[in-house]
């Protein structure tokens, strides 16, 4: 088993799936645009602010993790070629702390927050905060979206690198 070709292969599917916050920052950007320049209600109004906000994160979410992931790749080659055992310890650390986040956050907290927004959706009925909460709900839902890809990936991985660890026991 080449865990090095593992660690990279994962972090080049990271590569690949950080854009789509990106992707989706930009149309939320776009539809805070829309509403600024063709919004005649009060309701299409007050999406401007929210759908900004949403599409800034997305986007600081996107170019953060895609920069981080990016050199990764590198300091993968430099860390396995120094030490091996060192560099299965450690990523195998990242990943299982990583695991444990998306439990937490990804799939227990964000949903959470989804039906917290939901009922505030339900209960007050005027335009901004209807606005706020079913742009936060989508927000939350592309998240919801493209982290559940990622938490495949790197449970995977996580397996390669236990797999590897008991090789390099041997």
């Amino acid at each position: 088993m080449d865990i090095l070709k593992a660690a990279t292969d994962w972090a080049k599917a990271e590569l690949f799936s950080t854009p789509f916050f990106m992707l989706f920052g930009m149309a939320f950007l776009v539809a805070s645009i829309g509403f600024w320049q063709l919004g005649k209600t009060e309701m299409a109004r007050a999406y401007i602010i929210p759908t900004l906000v949403a599409g800034c994160l997305l986007l600081i979410i996107g170019l953060g993790l895609f920069f981080t992931n990016k050199s990764r790749i590198t300091q993968f080659e430099k860390a396995y070629h120094t030490d091996a055992a060192a560099f299965v310890a450690s990523e195998l650390e990242r990943a299982e702390a990583t695991l444990k986040e998306y439990n937490t956050i990804v799939f227990t907290a964000i949903p959470l927050i989804i039906v917290v927004c939901a009922l505030v959706l339900v209960f007050v009925p005027t335009p901004g905060w209807r606005a706020s909460m079913i742009t936060t709900i989508a927000m939350l839902v592309v998240i919801l979206l493209v982290d559940g890809t990622a938490h495949a990936r790197i449970d995977g991985y996580n397996k390669q690198l236990l797999a590897a660890e008991k090789e390099l026991k041997k």
